[in-house]
């Protein structure tokens, strides 16, 4: 498995998730669809984290570099989709007005609409009843937050390198990090952050490397792949290169809801889930806690299976590094759970 071709048909379309006033244009959310030769085992919608959006983070242009195609390979119908503020999504307007002039831009309150309008657009389409929701960091703790509300709606849950909440203490993310806002300790400093943020390419670059165990960094990951990763991040955004460097916007939402759980607030509970869940953390995560899972697969007492797998010397970045630097091991637990 691996490649970007093969035979894999793509699609582009998108969705409407809320419907805005006369004279408004609403919420559309960006979808790409990844089909192969076969597509009998349950449809799969992946959800990105908090800042590259959907098409960047699971359909890169290089071999090893589309996890959306390789579940494609693997018999599922694949939806890529980008939340609010996101890609081709909807950018709200206020992402045209400077950063410190708003609050915190698409919280998961928001999303888990975004994520809905999918569902329900994917089970039209594919004339199934339930579907498989798969997400990435934030993009897990999204994922996880829509399947406790519509559990009926989820057959398999995957959450991989996700915080979960309820857990007090993160060494980058919380309490006395630099989200915290030093006057009121314990409080997302939001004034500060303001409604998005700016990052450029060669930003994306600096926590892949230092989860990677060894000097030389190609070893683990093709250059390849970490170049269309930059790439693809900033073709994202249709103002990236009006900026010098270039750098493309992502909502801070995403942030306000990740201190909040790296704080010990639980933001959703897993006891409603009943999808069987796969919770993924590498070892060499540093967004996730191991207490995270812990706590999660604790809590998914309705869900009709659950596994937890740790993901040894893994990075962060572990659909994207090489095959037999966990890549391989991870797609080999996501094939082997969405097909049961």
């Amino acid at each position: 498995m691996g490649g970007y071709t093969g035979g894999l048909r793509r699609a582009d379309w998108t969705v409407v998730s809320e419907r805005g006033r006369p004279g408004e244009g609403g919420v559309r959310v960006a979808v790409r669809e990844v089909r192969g030769a076969s597509c009998g085992r349950p449809p799969v919608i992946l959800v990105h984290g908090a800042r590259v959006p959907g098409i960047g983070s699971f359909d890169l242009p290089v071999e090893g570099g589309s996890l959306a195609g390789d579940l494609a390979r693997a018999g599922h119908a694949v939806f890529v989709m980008d939340a609010r503020g996101y890609g081709g999504s909807t950018r709200p307007a206020e992402m045209d007005e400077p950063p410190a002039d708003n609050p915190p831009l698409a919280t998961g309150d928001q999303i888990i609409r975004d994520i809905g309008a999918v569902v329900d657009r994917v089970r039209q389409r594919t004339g199934r009843g339930q579907v498989a929701l798969a997400g990435w960091a934030t993009g897990g703790h999204w994922a996880g937050w829509y399947a406790s509300r519509q559990p009926d709606k989820i057959s398999h849950l995957v959450v991989y390198n996700s915080l979960y909440g309820a857990v007090d203490g993160h060494p980058a993310l919380g309490r006395g990090g630099q989200y915290e806002d030093p006057d009121n300790p314990g409080e997302f400093d939001a004034d500060r952050v303001g409604a998005y943020r700016f990052s450029t390419g060669e930003s994306l670059l600096p926590q892949w490397d230092a989860g990677i165990p060894v000097e030389d960094k190609s070893e683990w990951r093709d250059p390849r792949v970490a170049r269309a990763f930059v790439d693809m991040a900033l073709a994202s955004d249709p103002t990236s290169s009006q900026r010098d460097p270039a750098s493309f916007r992502a909502p801070t939402g995403a942030l306000a809801d990740s201190f909040a759980l790296a704080t010990g607030r639980r933001l959703w509970h897993a006891g409603t889930i009943t999808a069987k869940t796969l919770v993924v953390r590498s070892e060499n995560d540093f967004w996730s806690r191991a207490d995270d899972v812990r706590t999660l697969a604790a809590e998914l007492r309705r869900a009709e299976r659950v596994r937890t797998v740790q993901l040894d010397q893994a990075t962060h970045y572990v659909h994207l590094d090489r095959a037999e630097k966990g890549r391989g091991r991870l797609l080999a637990e996501f094939v082997n759970w969405l097909g049961n």
